[in-house]
């Protein structure tokens, strides 16, 4: 593109030879690589000069020679956020009183194109930025640009920063080319300059494959990657900016305390996806021996690369000192409210006092208060010295305090809860375990035909049931089983294998039918299982079905926290985001199109192996199967986890619960017509793909290019054999050769990232945060298992305080519910994708077009949503007058006009 605008005029400029291979990168702060490269300071030579063609560094930024040649006038504009912790006691950031002393930046324009007459990478053009004025947090530079009318298209901007703090640029604006201004996106952190230091180079927003990288700019993209890759050695350090792989080698801390040494999960016994690799030094205990390969805790050095941290700038409610001040301070303090951290609810009026009453939390100490960590959920008494941990009433409570005691929402919320994407069509009669019956006991369930039609009499005998798909199971009974033995050796605790069914009423509504308990042969005796149906006449009959429900929930819970969220949409997610950043070029557009999907979600994961599912942290102490909970996921991950599945159509087909039909929206026919889950997911499903259809199309309208670009097969490869190593001999892989292989792969991800991650966050709080509706442990056995007749007799004397027992002790759901508050809170930093269009994505009229009617589709949704939410026969049809099931739950961001969808970013 020729940058004159028509009337050029006539100036010196300053020009600088640009280096065309930048050294090795060393262990230097980094920054987020998206739209970056580096640039060496150091010594280089000068592409076909020969050997004794070096440039000094002098050379390099402002000691050129320069030329009377016709340019063209352009001005930089530069976008810096403030950041907060800059700010001094006397109200003067850091960079305002460097900026005194003429610290600033400096930018280097840099050609996409060689040189026509040398063919030669061109010299950069330099200019200084000079601060000009200060907006809403926003600080903004100017530099004035000279630029030869030969210079070609600008491919990025070097920038070098004066200042002696990393400083946050937003982006850059060149103005006064004839085409229009030219946009650099950055989002990233720009380290001090050094000596040896990389300077830091970011693309502008027009996206290349990579058999079409401007001539001026391959080499760049090429070192970009090799540097982005690292080579595997050495520990990473605060603001490296390195992707790499590893195993699950620290959950466990047995250099702490032996009894805190847990298995590596990753690798044929454990198998599991892989992590982003941190490197620090292996466990120095004894138990290092007998396992060398767990890596040390030692320090909290949980790597993260720089630009996938929380921004410090992002002024939202939830960010990393939200969660860290939660798990290290905000708990602990709950912890010291109790005594006895064992102690049971004495009544059901004691867990509405959380509400009602609060918690006294202890004195005051020094350091940032209670209160700025957990906002929403502590208020101060102005007379007193302590403060009050008061929870918010969950919506669902707010609107019926006994909805969870109703069969109606039991089954309800296996379909429209925090948990909608377990529940299955029974195709076979009768149930059946795969387990090994020598090992398990009988294969075949002790639901039987007759306890079904009972409980059905009047609609239909069990085959026509079957035959017009009305039976529905949720099942944890082979999953768990394996499981019971070792939970059992745990103080405090019980667990099941489990069974719940469900039919679907005529009337569109799930009744539980029965539930199934399973204890496999344990400490000599034999195997047991039980079965549960609603009570009809006695009293007794009602609270042992009380408390099956109250196991199964249990159940989901654990199952809903360790699988359907933890491992589908963040563990499983993170191979994703490190083979991107490894592979993918920030000029690809593929690259660009997943990168709000992924932002912040290292940083999540890190925090959860430091403190939510790591050893004796909350997961292990609050959730079920306690210690053996990571194991469990493990163990599911290489049992049933596949890629393919994780798209909502295949996994609804899977599960029985959608059949394919061309004649049917979306493709498919659903079994249960009134499925909030499949019902909107689909629509969002649909929206998604055709805006990643459009897009994909625009940049491979021939398959060939699908093959042949390297970056992408590169990428694809290295999710399935490195990122889900031990699933890589798997032939359930989907290949990757034409644009439609492309769409479903990139939709399956998104879709993870996004629709299946609302749909299994936003409401934890609202389903979980009243104990006896999602209890997260069962610490009682069923008093018929086993039970001597004292237990017996307690139980028909006070079976309330049996049920009461059975829950969490009342520090845990105490502790459960300071944690899935702050989870729940990940709606506000969702992209509003629906509203504001990535700027990455470029100002190309076809992508404009095709994100303005995805966007306009999500707009249309939420407008569904929220009319069906307004339908008092819908609310009513829901059960107990609570809220329907909404997947993209609408939410407020302050500065954001109009109303949005939460569309990305699996935090």
């Amino acid at each position: 593109t020729d940058c004159t605008n028509g009337s050029p005029t006539t100036s010196t400029t300053t020009t600088q030879p640009h280096p065309s291979s930048p050294p090795t990168q060393s262990s230097n702060p980094g920054r987020r690589r998206n739209n970056m490269v580096v640039v060496a300071s150091g010594d280089s030579k000068k592409p076909g000069a020969g050997s004794g063609g070096k440039v000094s560094k002098a050379t390099l930024f402002g000691n050129a020679s320069t030329a009377k040649e016709q340019t063209v006038d352009v001005k930089a504009v530069v976008t810096v956020m403030q950041p907060t912790a800059l700010i001094s006691d006397f109200g003067l950031g850091v960079e305002d009183i460097s900026s005194w002393f003429g610290k600033t930046f400096h930018l280097h324009l840099v050609s996409a194109q060689l040189d026509k007459k040398t063919g030669l990478v061109q010299p950069m053009i330099k200019a200084h930025a000079k601060k000009t004025k200060e907006v809403d947090g926003e600080i903004k530079y100017e530099a004035k640009f000279n630029v030869p009318s030969d210079f070609g298209e600008v491919g990025g901007v070097v920038v070098v920063n004066e200042h002696p703090n990393e400083m946050f640029l937003k982006n850059i604006v060149l103005n006064g080319f004839i085409n229009g201004p030219v946009h650099v996106i950055c989002d990233s952190w720009v380290h001090p300059d050094a000596p040896n230091a990389y300077k830091r180079i970011f693309f502008t927003t027009k996206s290349y494959l990579p058999s079409e990288t401007p001539n001026g700019m391959t080499k760049y993209r090429e070192e970009e990657l090799r540097l982005l890759r690292g080579n595997g050695q050495g520990e990473r350090k605060k603001g490296d900016r390195i992707y790499d792989y590893d195993v699950y080698n620290d959950l466990g801390d047995p250099d702490s305390k032996t009894s805190l040494a847990r298995p590596v999960l990753g690798g044929k016994e454990n198998p599991y996806p892989r992590r982003c690799r941190s490197g620090r030094p292996r466990t120095k205990s004894a138990l290092s021996l007998v396992d060398p390969f767990s890596e040390s805790r030692g320090g909290g050095n949980f790597y993260v690369p720089r630009d996938d941290e929380f921004s410090e700038v992002k002024d939202k409610c939830f960010n990393s000192n939200t969660l860290s001040s939660v798990l290290r301070a905000a708990l602990p303090a709950v912890e010291t409210i109790f005594i006895d951290p064992d102690l049971g609810f004495p009544h059901f009026a004691a867990i509405d006092s959380l509400y009602d009453q609060g918690l006294n939390l202890p004195p005051r100490q020094a350091g940032a208060p209670i209160t700025d960590i957990l906002p929403r959920l502590v208020r101060t008494i102005a007379e007193q010295a302590n403060d009050v941990l008061q929870f918010v009433l969950p919506d669902t409570l707010e609107r019926d305090r006994f909805f969870w005691l109703k069969d109606e929402q039991f089954g309800r919320q296996t379909v429209a809860g925090v948990n909608p994407c377990c529940i299955e069509l029974v195709k076979e009669w009768p149930l059946k375990s795969k387990l090994d019956p020598k090992v398990y006991g009988p294969a075949e369930s002790a639901i039987t035909t007759q306890i079904v039609e009972r409980q059905i009499r009047g609609f239909m005998t069990l085959d026509e049931a079957m035959k017009q798909k009305r039976l529905f199971v949720l099942d944890y009974h082979d999953l768990f089983l394996p499981f019971v033995g070792l939970v059992r050796q745990q103080k405090g605790t019980t667990l099941y294998g489990s069974r719940a069914l469900f039919f679907h009423t005529p009337e569109g509504t799930l009744k539980p039918v029965a539930i199934e308990l399973t204890r496999p042969p344990l400490d000599g005796k034999p195997h047991w299982k039980k079965v549960y149906t609603p009570a009809t006449c006695y009293a007794t009959d009602e609270w042992l079905w009380k408390l099956a429900k109250a196991h199964v929930a249990t159940h989901d819970v654990g199952y809903h926290q360790l699988i359907s969220h933890w491992l589908r949409t963040h563990c499983c997610t993170e191979p994703y985001i490190i083979a991107t950043n490894r592979q993918l070029s920030a000029m690809h557009p593929i690259y660009r199109l997943l990168l709000p999907h992924f932002r912040y979600t290292l940083e999540i994961n890190a925090q959860a192996r430091q403190a939510l599912i790591n050893a004796d942290g909350v997961i292990e102490s609050c959730f079920a199967p306690l210690k053996y909970a990571i194991q469990l996921s493990s163990a599911i991950y290489g049992q049933n986890w596949r890629f393919d599945y994780e798209a909502l159509p295949k996994d609804l087909i899977r599960r029985g619960m959608a059949v394919e039909d061309a004649s049917s929206p979306h493709g498919l026919k659903l079994t249960m017509e009134d499925y909030p889950y499949a019902n909107d997911g689909l629509i969002f499903w649909d929206a998604l793909k055709q805006w990643i259809t459009d897009y994909v199309n625009h940049y491979y309208p021939d398959p060939t290019l699908i093959t042949s670009d390297a970056e992408l097969q590169a990428w694809w490869t290295e999710i399935r054999t490195v990122g889900h190593a031990d699933k890589k001999d798997e032939p359930w892989w989907p290949s990757l050769n034409t644009p439609s292989d492309l769409v479903e792969i990139l939709t399956t991800i998104a879709w993870v990232a996004s629709g299946h991650h609302a749909a299994v966050n936003f409401g934890q709080y609202a389903f979980g945060g009243y104990t006896p509706n999602r209890p997260t442990i069962a610490r009682k056995n069923m008093p018929d298992e086993d039970g001597t007749d004292e237990e017996w007799k307690q139980f028909m004397e006070r079976p309330e305080t049996v049920l009461l027992e059975t829950f969490p002790s009342q520090f845990q759901a105490a502790k459960v519910m300071a944690v899935l508050d702050v989870l729940s809170g990940h709606a506000v930093d969702e992209e509003y994708v629906g509203q504001v269009m990535e700027p990455s994505w470029g100002d190309e009229p076809l992508i404009k077009a095709a994100f303005e009617k995805f966007s306009g589709r999500m707009m249309e949704l939420e407008g569904e949503i929220d009319a069906r939410n307004a339908n008092p026969e819908l609310k009513n049809r829901n059960g107990a007058g609570v809220c329907p099931y909404e997947l993209l739950k609408p939410v407020s961001e302050p500065g954001v006009t109009g109303k949005g969808v939460p569309y990305s970013i699996s935090i």
